[in-house]
């Protein structure tokens, strides 16, 4: 086990924090080719799962349908650790990051689809929330569910 996983490690619950608060994840499947396919995204945590929307076809579904294993990392930059260094390379990075290993697979039930949908109104543009996703939207929406199977936080402050 790396250093700073043995001595810097997140407990659940920052772990859960990080990924209640944050706005951004980025989404890793891996391309027919075998090489790693990297897309930002937006996303909820619920019910110790990830959910991302987006459209329903394109390279990260095609990856998906291909090979469910994917991996979500999720950080935050807190600010450089430069206070009394003298030298450029001694300069460190304050951060808080966590890295999910998991299966994703494409929601099909329209219900809850619907649900994980309010859910990222709630988050992203809460000015919204109550009001009723038309069902054609919904329908047209991919959501992607990332099955947790290892997830591990770590920091450095």
């Amino acid at each position: 086990m790396q250093f700073r996983m043995k001595n810097h490690q997140l407990t659940k619950e920052q772990v859960n924090d990080l990924l209640e608060r944050s706005l951004d994840c980025v989404l890793v499947t891996q391309n027919s080719d075998g090489f790693p396919y990297a897309v930002p995204m937006n996303f909820v945590y619920y019910n110790d799962k990830i959910y991302m929307h987006g459209l329903p076809k394109g390279k990260k579904t095609d990856n998906i349908k291909l090979n469910s294993k994917v991996c979500v990392e999720v950080h935050e930059m807190l600010g450089l650790l430069c206070e009394d260094i003298d030298v450029a390379c001694d300069v460190n990075v304050k951060y808080n990051s966590v890295i999910i290993l998991g299966h994703a697979r494409l929601l099909t039930d329209i219900n809850i689809k619907r649900e994980i949908l309010n859910r990222v109104v709630n988050k992203y543009t809460p000015q919204f929330s109550g009001e009723v996703l038309p069902k054609n939207m919904v329908k047209g929406t991919g959501v992607i569910e990332v099955e947790i199977k290892e997830c591990t936080g770590k920091y450095y402050k």
